[in-house]
């Protein structure tokens, strides 16, 4: 969440004095008059159970990062067996994804859910405002630490992110949306993406400092920026790094659940050095064959019955001939990636195939991205990966030899999930 200051607070007030400002009686009138336990986990140790947690380590680092939570924007902390202990926080105003989300709303997208079309658009622009943003905007400590310059913002007393001196700074208003892109919002997202990459590197460092543990976990809403983990992970400054891959808002709920198992209720917690509990992120509903027939029905659709070998046959002759493919299989992802469950499927050497999905499949913008698949065996021979990435959040380097010159699949960095 991204607060919007005290005129938000004014509008939304009468929801707060019913819901928020009682939050126990609230979940109990959602249960139907529960009159059992609750358990309370705060905003950003939420965030950190459902990064440590489900991790495969037994002991670790952890970096939390977002908007903000009660107050906390982010924290550091470690992990070992069952327990997680916080030891440093960095608090509101000041705060990485509110600077990220108030550089979306600049672009002309929309906070709290435009900023991964922010970090798309960024390989298309010049770092061209990095220096006016330390200069002006972020007072940066070599901790990671910073103060943000409120006098360019406004969502400490307004209903925006943004006001006339961010304007004046960065060369005009806020994009009106769905209108032309132009260079100017590619240098801002290509310039506060390189400030995010350098303050997620500042804060790793602290925190394997400070903790001495040589893994880390991370979740919160800038651990999306799958560009910026790339990064961390190929800096070394870890041994290994692991990523909740419902990082945002929506993990915060598997982050309480285990907090509540393991910190309140003593639950044993095994980790085995391999494999995380996430199960591949595949927690959501799945539907068997006649589920699928009844709802094919339904649509007077054509449909042909085919075992998994003849599906994945058929899938990659469709494919061959420039077809798209809409892939669906077993359980639903949870999180915001397509993880191959519910996943559309085209040929990345076709270099129309971008621009075909994204705006005749899709209807979204020309510009965004999409991530190539290869066998897990062959990985490293088209990409420079360090480590396994089953979540697409480690963004990294094409090979030279690899890159085609105008891939579907291929960002403008020459970078990949």
């Amino acid at each position: 969440m991204a607060p919007a200051g005290f005129a938000s607070f004014r509008h939304g007030a009468p929801l707060w004095a019913r819901d928020r400002l009682d939050i126990e009686g609230a979940i109990r009138r959602g249960l139907g008059g529960y009159a059992g336990r609750v358990l309370f986990t705060e905003h950003h140790e939420s965030h950190a159970a459902s990064a440590f947690y489900p991790s495969p380590f037994d002991r670790a680092a952890i970096l939390t990062v977002d908007g903000v939570g009660e107050w906390a924007t982010a924290s550091i902390g470690v992990g070992h067996g069952g327990e997680i202990e916080l030891r440093q926080e960095l608090h509101w105003p000041d705060s990485l994804g509110l600077l990220y989300s108030a550089f979306t709303y600049h672009a002309g997208f929309r906070v709290n859910s435009g900023e991964y079309k922010l970090m798309g658009l960024a390989p298309y622009g010049e770092p061209a405002y990095v220096d006016a943003i330390y200069r002006e905007l972020v007072d940066l400590r070599d901790d990671g630490s910073f103060t943000l310059n409120q006098a360019y913002f406004d969502y400490l007393g307004g209903l925006t992110m943004t006001n006339r001196a961010f304007s004046a700074l960065f060369g005009g208003p806020p994009r009106a949306p769905e209108s032309e892109l132009t260079q100017r919002e590619m240098d801002l997202a290509r310039s506060v993406q390189d400030v995010c990459e350098e303050i997620v590197l500042r804060m790793a460092r602290t925190a394997r400092r400070e903790t001495g543990e040589p893994r880390l976990c991370l979740a919160g809403g800038v651990a999306l920026n799958a560009v910026a983990n790339g990064k961390l992970r190929r800096a070394r400054v870890f041994d290994d790094v692991w990523v909740q891959p419902a990082a945002g808002d929506a993990g915060g709920a598997i982050g309480a659940a285990l907090a509540a198992c393991h910190q309140y209720l003593g639950m044993e917690r095994r980790a085995d050095g391999r494999r995380d509990g996430m199960r591949g992120a595949l927690l959501g509903p799945a539907y068997d064959a006649d589920e699928i027939e009844r709802a094919l029905a339904a649509l007077d659709a054509k449909w042909e019955r085919l075992d998994r070998a003849a599906a994945v046959a058929r899938a990659a002759e469709w494919l061959a001939a420039g077809q798209v493919v809409g892939w669906f299989d077993g359980p639903m992802e949870f999180g915001p990636r397509a993880l191959g469950a519910r996943s559309i499927l085209a040929d990345a050497r076709d270099p129309e195939m971008q621009a075909r999905i994204n705006l005749k499949i899709k209807f979204r913008e020309g510009f965004r991205p999409f991530a190539p698949s290869v066998l897990a065996e062959h990985a490293a021979e088209y990409f420079a990966v360090r480590g396994e990435s089953p979540y697409m959040l480690f963004v990294e380097p094409v090979r030279e030899e690899r890159r085609l010159p105008t891939p579907a699949g291929d960002a403008r960095w020459g970078i990949d999930r």
